[in-house]
C-alpha cells in the first residue's frame, strides 16, 4: 500500500513513530494530484506553496517530539463552499470567481489548531445545489471507480478525492444527502452530523436549517478521529448547540450484541433498484450474525420528504442567496448602467441554471398569497416526518437502509432533468428535515459502481451510528477496493 491510500489513523502513528516525515507525506499528496487528479477533476485550488511550508514547520516540530495536534502532518482536502483564509472561496461558481476570504470558518480553525495541513479545495456542484457535481461552473469531477458515472453531490470533489487516494480525509457539507451520497456513488465513509453538532460559521450557506459540515474517509474510524476535531460549541453560530460530548471513537470495536435495528419498507420501496435491495438485504443478514436485532417498521412520511426538502431548501437559499448583488462582492456585470441592470445582470450572468432554478422556487413559494400553500404547509410536513423518526427511536437504536435508490448514474443522463435528479435524494433529506445523525458506509457493487448503506442514529447519537458502522465495517471491508483504481 502507498502513503496515498494509508488511513488517517496509520499515518498519525507513523508520524508518531517518526518512521515517516508530515513532508513527505504532502509531497507524496501532491505528486499523486499530479498524476491523478487531471483525470479526477477533484480539486478547484491547490496550495501547495503554504502547505509544503507548513509541513517542513511540522517536520522540525516532529524531531523536537512536539507532536501536540490530533491530526499532526495530516493532508486534508475542504469543500469549497467552507471559508478558508487567504485561499480562493469559490462555492465552483463564477459568482464567487477570484474571491479570498479575509477570515476563517470554525472547522478551519479547529483544524488548523490540530495541525492538519490543507492541500486544496475541493469541486462541488454550484452553492451547494445539484447532485452530481455537474452543476459546478469550472469542471465536471468523474467517479474513480468508473470514469463515465458521476461522483455524485453536491460534495463530489470531496467524496472523489478521497476515494481516489488524493488526500486521507475531506470535509464536505450535507443539505440533503450532499455528502452521504457521494459517499455511497464513491465507495467511502461520510458523515451527516447531527444538526448543531458542527458550526456552520464561515459555510456559505445554502439552506440555514438543513445545512452541516462532515468528515469523509475510507474507513468508519477515521471518520470519527476527523469528526472529534471539528465539533463544539461556538459562540459565532447561533444553531450551533451546547453539547460538548465528542468522544467518537470510544465505543468503536465494542460488538453490536442486542443492538435494535429498524428497516423502513419504504427504504426498499418503488424505485430502488434491485441491484441495491439485494445488497442492502445481505447488510441487514451480516447485521443479525453480529448479534443485532432487525426488524421491520414503517416510516408513512417518507414520500412527502422531497417536496417538502426542495420547497423549504429552495425558500431558504432565495434568501440566503440574496446577498449576491453585484454590489458588495462576487461577480459584478461590466454591462450594467443602473442599479437595477446591476442587479439582474450580475446575478443573470453570474449565477448558473440550476442555482436560477431554485432562487425561483424559493422566491415563489415565499410570495404573498402561496406562502401558507407551500413553505408553510412544507414546515408541517417537516414536523410529520420527524414525528415518524421520533416514533421509532423510542424502541430502536439505529435505522437501516439504503442511502441512495441506485448507484452513480452516468455522467450526463440526468442533468437536463431536474426531477429525477431530485429524486435520488429520497432517502437522504429526511435526515436533514429532522435534524438527525446519518452515515454512508460501502455494502456492495453494481456494474462496478458502489452501493452505500445508510445507518440513522439518535439526536447526538453519532458514537452509536460509529459504532454499528465499524462493526459492518469488520464484515465487508472495501478498503483494498481503492488500491485498484
Amino acid at each position: 500500500m502507498t502513503i496515498r491510500y494509508e488511513s488517517v489513523e496509520n499515518l498519525i502513528n507513523l508520524i508518531k513513530n517518526k518512521e515517516i516525515k508530515p513532508s513527505q507525506i504532502v509531497n507524496d499528496i501532491y505528486d499523486a494530484i499530479e498524476e491523478t487528479d487531471p483525470t479526477i477533476k477533484s480539486f478547484l485550488a491547490l496550495d501547495k506553496e503554504n502547505a509544503v511550508k507548513q509541513a517542513q514547520e511540522l517536520d522540525e516540530l516532529q524531531a523536537k517530539d512536539q507532536m501536540e495536534g490530533k491530526l499532526f502532518g495530516i493532508p486534508m482536502g475542504i469543500k469549497d463552499n467552507i471559508i478558508t483564509e487567504g485561499v480562493e472561496t469559490t462555492c465552483a461558481s463564477k459568482m464567487l470567481e477570484g474571491f479570498v476570504p479575509i477570515y476563517e470558518s470554525t472547522v478551519m480553525n479547529k483544524l488548523r489548531n490540530e495541525q492538519a495541513v490543507l492541500i486544496g479545495k475541493l469541486n462541488l456542484d454550484e452553492f451547494a445545489m445539484g447532485g452530481s457535481t455537474e452543476t459546478s461552473y469550472f469542471k465536471k469531477t468523474v467517479n474513480p471507480f468508473d470514469h463515465t458515472a458521476v461522483p455524485g453531490g453536491s460534495s463530489g470533489g470531496s467524496a472523489a478525492a478521497v476515494a481516489a487516494g488524493l488526500v486521507p480525509f475531506s470535509l464536505g457539507t450535507d443539505t440533503g444527502g450532499s455528502i452521504r451520497q457521494p459517499a455511497a456513488y464513491c465507495g467511502i465513509v461520510g458523515m451527516k452530523p447531527t444538526y448543531g453538532r458542527v458550526s456552520r460559521f464561515g459555510l456559505v450557506a445554502f439552506a440555514s436549517s438543513l445545512d452541516q459540515i462532515g468528515p469523509l474517509t475510507r474507513n468508519v474510524k477515521d471518520n470519527a478521529l476527523v469528526l472529534e476535531t471539528v465539533t463544539g460549541l461556538d459562540e459565532n453560530d447561533s444553531t450551533s448547540a451546547p453539547v460538548e460530548e465528542s468522544d467518537f471513537t470510544a465505543d468503536i470495536g465494542k460488538d453490536i450484541q442486542g443492538l435494535k435495528v429498524a428497516l423502513p419498507t419504504e427504504y426498499l420501496g418503488e424505485g430502488v433498484s434491485e441491484d441495491v435491495k439485494a445488497s442492502v438485504k445481505q447488510a441487514v443478514e451480516t447485521l443479525k450474525e453480529l448479534g443485532a436485532t432487525v426488524e421491520e417498521v414503517s416510516l408513512p412520511n417518507t414520500k412527502y420528504g422531497i417536496p417538502s426538502y426542495y420547497v423549504i431548501a429552495s425558500s431558504e437559499a432565495s434568501s440566503n442567496l440574496s446577498r449576491f448583488d453585484g454590489i458588495r462582492y462576487g461577480y459584478h456585470s461590466p454591462e450594467a448602467n443602473s442599479l437595477e441592470e446591476l442587479y439582474k445582470m450580475s446575478r443573470s450572468e453570474g449565477f448558473g441554471d440550476e442555482v436560477k432554478r431554485r432562487i425561483f422556487l424559493g422566491t415563489f413559494a415565499l410570495s404573498s398569497g402561496y406562502y401558507d400553500a407551500f413553505y408553510k404547509k412544507s414546515q408541517k410536513v417537516r414536523t410529520l416526518i420527524k414525528n415518524d423518526f421520533d416514533r421509532i427511536f423510542e424502541n430502536y437504536d439505529v435505522i437501516v437502509g439504503p442511502t441512495t435508490p441506485t448507484p452513480a448514474f452516468n455522467i450526463g443522463e440526468e442533468i437536463d432533468d431536474p426531477l429525477t435528479m431530485y429524486a435520488n435524494d429520497l432517502l437522504t433529506t429526511p435526515v436533514n428535515l429532522a435534524g438527525l445523525p446519518g452515515i454512508s458506509v460501502p455494502c456492495g457493487k453494481s456494474n462496478g459502481r458502489p452501493i452505500g448503506l445508510q445507518f440513522i442514529g439518535k439526536p447526538f447519537d453519532e458514537k452509536t451510528l460509529y459504532r454499528v458502522a465499524y462493526q459492518y465495517e469488520t464484515k465487508f471491508n472495501f478498503h483494498n477496493e481503492y488500491e485498484k483504481l
